[in-house]
């Protein structure tokens, strides 16, 4: 969140192991200043391409496609974003990038899809989300969008999955809210 406004910041949030190598990569080779934002813990274990790639700039990655509604995920939001995408026939988005952030992939979610819902962890204030409901509103879209994401409190300690449950960002606290949010 405190990164963006540093005036050409490349933010980044990797899914996984693989897409974290690719991105430091992308960022070593950035001309400007760049960060990678990942939690603390373990990756999901995915198998690691011996080839190092860069990845298009501000460009996100559909994982799943589903209709009215679009979840928009970070990081390590993803893998419970697309079991909850799966549960609620809803598309989800890899958005990789916090700054830039895929606008063309905005636009068109926007016009084929009812609802948006973005999916951090991170704090709301000033997070990627609030870059969506900038954009949006920057275009003149109005739709509903629901921000999912840390709340603004101390929280009690805990691992992390048990942290992520109270916190309603695990997939049944995704699939709760977005239910709650589309009734």
């Amino acid at each position: 969140s405190y990164l963006g406004c540093i005036p050409n910041m490349l933010i980044m949030a990797p899914a996984d192991e693989n897409e974290c190598r690719q991105m430091l990569s992308t960022g070593f080779l950035h001309p400007g200043p760049a960060a990678v934002r990942y939690p603390r813990g373990k990756g999901p274990g995915v198998a690691v391409e011996a080839t190092l790639t860069t990845l298009d700039i501000g460009k996100a990655e559909l994982r799943h496609s589903g209709s009215r509604i679009a979840i928009l995920a970070w990081g390590s939001m993803v893998a419970p974003a697309v079991e909850a995408g799966k549960r609620l026939n809803a598309s989800v988005v890899n958005m990789r990038f916090v700054k830039p952030i895929d606008e063309a992939l905005l636009l068109e979610l926007s016009k084929t899809h009812d609802t948006l819902v973005t999916v951090e962890e991170n704090a709301l204030s000033g997070g990627a989300g609030s870059a969506v409901n900038l954009f949006l509103q920057a275009q003149r879209i109005l739709m509903p969008v629901l921000n999912i994401g840390l709340p603004d409190c101390f929280v009690e300690q805990g691992t992390r999955e048990e942290l992520l449950s109270l916190c309603g960002l695990d997939v049944q606290g995704i699939v709760d809210r977005i239910e709650q949010f589309c009734a």
